[in-house]
């Protein structure tokens, strides 16, 4: 595949953008689709399949972007009379999307925008967060800066997150952000049980021991945890291992 044919996207217009999702935080999705290609199953992939959004993974791996989303954000914005108290992005996209700087350019852009209003903002990316986030000129409220971190493994990587940043690509931006006072988390979710990929949390938590904020939660979706019998108990260890580093680090910690 060519850098152009990664770079060109199709688009697609909808008659909204800014939504509560169900889960009960404000959200943003002015993408369709994501090259990412996770394949945990992605649940936004299921759903998006489900109601005929996508026929299938090969054509959610072709990311459409929202072409209206800045128009829509304006209007929506400017007809709120109680502007929500901070945005995600994304919920079932990614904001900075491996390879797509159009996905990229646009997510801040909208970010921007948030902000203007007061609005900060959270994210969270398989990809590298960019180091002009730590622009508080442009950037001026209190975002949250986060990455997903399953393993650090490329092997891992590459059956599971095709499309995704390497592992170590994502810390070292996150890092960037870190150091220049940002905010920032760690998603670990879904984090795999030994019988799908044998590792070591700790070497994890290690890597990313100066984020502010982490959460961790166990593999959904796959029916190959629902039929080990060890599960349970394996999230149990591995959930007191993360609130107990958390507590030694100073970490806000948040469980799945």
């Amino acid at each position: 595949m060519t850098d152009a044919s990664k770079t060109s996207l199709g688009r697609i217009e909808r008659k909204s953008l800014l939504y509560k999702s169900g889960l009960g935080f404000h959200c943003i999705n002015h993408v369709l689709g994501c090259s990412h290609g996770c394949r945990y199953p992605c649940y936004a992939f299921l759903m998006a399949r489900h109601h005929g959004r996508v026929r299938d993974y090969a054509e959610w791996c072709r990311p459409r972007i929202v072409g209206n989303a800045l128009v829509l954000l304006d209007r929506e914005l400017e007809r709120k009379r109680v502007l929500p108290p901070e945005v995600h992005l994304c919920l079932t996209t990614d904001p900075f999307m491996v390879d797509h700087p159009e996905v990229g350019a646009m997510s801040l852009a909208i970010i921007e925008r948030l902000n203007r209003s007061g609005i900060p903002c959270s994210l969270l990316t398989k990809g590298r967060l960019p180091a002009e986030l730590a622009d508080r000129r442009r950037f001026p409220c209190d975002n949250t800066h986060g990455i997903s971190l399953v393993s650090l493994d490329d092997d891992f990587r590459r059956e599971w997150e095709p499309g995704a940043a390497r592992h170590a690509e994502r810390i070292a931006a996150l890092r960037r952000l870190h150091d220049a006072g940002c905010r920032t988390l760690v998603h670990i979710e879904p984090y795999p049980t030994p019988s799908i990929f044998d590792q070591d949390l700790s070497e994890i938590l290690g890597e990313v021991k100066f984020v502010d904020h982490m959460f961790f939660g166990g593999w959904n979706y796959n029916p190959r945890v629902g039929q080990d019998r060890a599960a349970e108990a394996f999230y149990l260890r591995q959930s007191s291992t993360v609130q107990s580093f958390c507590a030694k680090h100073g970490i806000a910690c948040e469980l799945g």
